[in-house]
C-alpha cells in the first residue's frame, strides 16, 4: 500500500469512528523538507490503543501495545506507525518526568520542543492533508531556525537542549538567537545536571549515531 492510500484509510476509518486523527512532528517536518521517512507519528483525539487496535484488525497485522505509555504500534507496507493520544503536559519541577493528561490536538501541539516539530496534518476526509501551523513551524523550516515555543521549555525539560543541537546538525539549521540565550541559560543555571542519567546517556547515544 502506498502512503497517500494508508493516510487516507486511516482518516477513513478515524471518520467512521468519530474520531480527529493527525499525523504530526518529525514525519511532517521531514516532509515538508522533501525528506522520505519510514516512521510516522500519530495523534488521535481519542484512546490511541483502541484506534491502533481497530487499525490493525483492518489490515490484518499485530499491534505492539505499550499500554504504560498508552500507546501503540503498527508495522505496515514498510512503515512504522505510532499511535498516541493528544496530550498535555504538566511539570512539577525543572527536568522532572510530566504528568500527562488527555487533551486536544492544539494543546497537543502546544507542549512540543520546537516550532518545526509543532505541525500537524488532518487526515479526516472533510480536510485531508489540512497543515495545522500554530507556532510558525513552517516559516521557520523556510528559514532554517530551531526555535522553542516559550520561554521555560529548556526548564521544563533539559534534554531539549541536547535535541537542539542534534537537530541543528542533522538538517543544517541554526539556533535562532532567543533559543539560544535560553539555552545558555538553562545550561549555566545547571538544570542539565537535574536530569537523570540515564536521560542524558540517552540524549548521548542519539547524538553520536547522528553524528559518528
Amino acid at each position: 500500500m502506498k502512503l497517500p492510500d494508508l493516510l487516507k484509510e486511516i482518516g477513513v476509518v478515524a471518520d467512521k469512528e468519530n474520531i480527529n486523527a493527525f499525523v504530526v512532528g518529525g514525519f511532517v517536518r521531514d516532509a515538508l523538507l522533501g525528506i522520505s521517512d519510514k516512521d510516522i507519528d500519530m495523534v488521535v483525539e481519542a484512546n490511541a490503543i483502541s484506534f491502533a487496535k481497530i487499525m490493525a484488525k483492518k489490515w490484518g497485522v499485530a499491534p505492539v501495545l505499550h499500554e504504560g505509555f498508552k500507546t501503540a504500534t503498527i508495522e505496515k507496507s514498510g512503515y512504522r506507525i505510532d499511535f498516541v493520544t493528544a496530550r498535555k503536559e504538566r511539570y512539577k519541577k525543572p527536568a522532572a518526568l510530566p504528568k500527562i493528561t488527555p487533551a486536544t490536538m492544539k494543546e497537543d501541539l502546544l507542549r512540543r520542543d520546537f516550532t518545526i516539530n509543532a505541525m500537524a496534518v488532518s487526515l479526516n476526509k472533510k480536510d485531508f492533508g489540512r497543515l495545522v501551523d500554530l507556532c510558525g513551524g513552517r516559516k521557520d523550516l523556510k528559514a532554517k531556525k530551531i526555535r522553542i515555543l516559550h520561554d521555560k521549555s529548556f526548564i521544563d525539560d533539559p534534554t531539549r537542549i541536547f535535541r537542539a543541537i542534534r537537530f541543528q546538525k542533522r538538517l543544517g539549521f541554526i539556533i535562532e538567537p532567543r533559543t539560544r540565550k535560553l539555552m545558555t541559560d538553562a545550561i549555566n543555571a545547571g538544570m542539565i545536571e537535574k536530569l537523570k542519567k540515564q536521560r542524558v546517556k540517552k540524549e548521548l547515544d542519539l547524538f553520536l549515531e547522528e553524528t559518528v
